[in-house]
């Protein structure tokens, strides 16, 4: 499957005592948690810690170089935010995303979504509309970083924006629930079709829509943009009568 075939040798032919593993860097000795929690999700966003996939403290410690309560502090952290999966009596996993929860996650971000749009285009006075338009600013300007990982941060960041400019409340408390299932499915789609500019494009598309505050306009805009575009990451990395995925496991422990 294509997103099989995006993973590099590198990855292939790594090995737990080979040293780092590559996307993976030292972490800094500043606040080292928190520093390890980035490193693994960065690894996660860029391939090199593929979903399904068991983590172990060993292999992580020597990685990152720090100890292994470090880790496994980071790895708690990071379960409970839904990026990893515990299995009982089989440790954590990177969480897994199927077709299924993809269309689940997309058929609900749009019902989200619309409610935020209509909040922002039915305030008169104009701010929630700013607020929006500063976070497209922001992620327009990203999205021909170089870094996957930057491009991959300011398409979140632009999506929670779209929720905090509502000034709604509950969406707000909402977005962790939702977040650690989007880092997992745009993670996926980035490295199935790293095509930037189609991002701004159906991005741009859509906050037109909002600016035009025309209803059937965003409506259309948002289908495409999530429901199109979760069909296609399922077409591309979850095609009928193929198996997902199954890394393999490492026995270190």
């Amino acid at each position: 499957m294509l997103c099989s075939r995006i993973v590099t040798e590198a990855l292939v032919d790594w090995e737990p005592d080979a040293g780092p593993r590559p996307g993976l860097m030292p972490a800094s000795s500043i606040s080292r948690r928190e520093a390890v929690v980035n490193q693994i999700r960065r690894g996660i966003v860029l391939g090199v810690l593929r979903p399904g996939e068991k983590l172990t403290e060993v292999a992580l410690a020597t990685a990152l170089q720090v100890s292994r309560p470090t880790v496994r502090e980071a790895l708690a952290q990071l379960a409970q935010e839904g990026l990893l999966t515990a299995e009982p009596y089989r440790g954590l996993r990177v969480t897994k995303i199927d077709a299924a929860a993809i269309r689940d996650l997309a058929q609900t971000r749009m019902a989200l979504d619309r409610l935020a749009i209509r909040a922002i285009m039915n305030d008169a006075t104009g701010r929630r509309m700013a607020a929006l338009l500063q976070a497209w600013h922001a992620y327009e300007a990203t999205v021909d970083d170089p870094d996957p990982v930057a491009r991959h941060d300011a398409h979140l960041a632009f999506h929670r924006a779209i929720w905090s400019a509502s000034e709604n409340v509950l969406l707000e408390q909402l977005w962790p629930v939702i977040e650690a299932h989007m880092t997992i499915a745009l993670a996926e789609d980035q490295r199935a079709r790293p095509n930037p500019e189609r991002s701004r494009r159906i991005h741009a598309a859509l906050v037109d829509s909002i600016v035009a505050r025309d209803v059937d306009r965003v409506e259309a805009a948002l289908q495409a943009h999530t429901v199109s575009t979760a069909e296609e990451l399922i077409a591309m990395c979850h095609p009928p009568g193929h198996p997902q995925d199954q890394p393999e496991e490492r026995t270190d422990s």
